[in-house]
């Protein structure tokens, strides 16, 4: 999978404020993602990002 830095993910489940939608900060082994609903940020292995990507938008 394709995933570059600045590239708008949207993920299965969704983050406890309701959004789906989250930033890439950071690519490589793991990633850094920011959520666009509420600014959250988390690190997330690659192999977990790949399983619960929906779509790139």
């Amino acid at each position: 999978m394709d995933i570059n830095v600045g590239d708008v993910v949207r993920l299965k489940k969704q983050h406890p404020c309701g959004s789906r939608e989250w930033e890439v900060l950071r690519s490589g082994a793991d990633f850094r993602l920011k959520c666009k609903g509420c600014g959250h940020q988390i690190m997330i292995a690659r192999r977990l990002l790949e399983k619960n990507v929906k779509e790139i938008l």
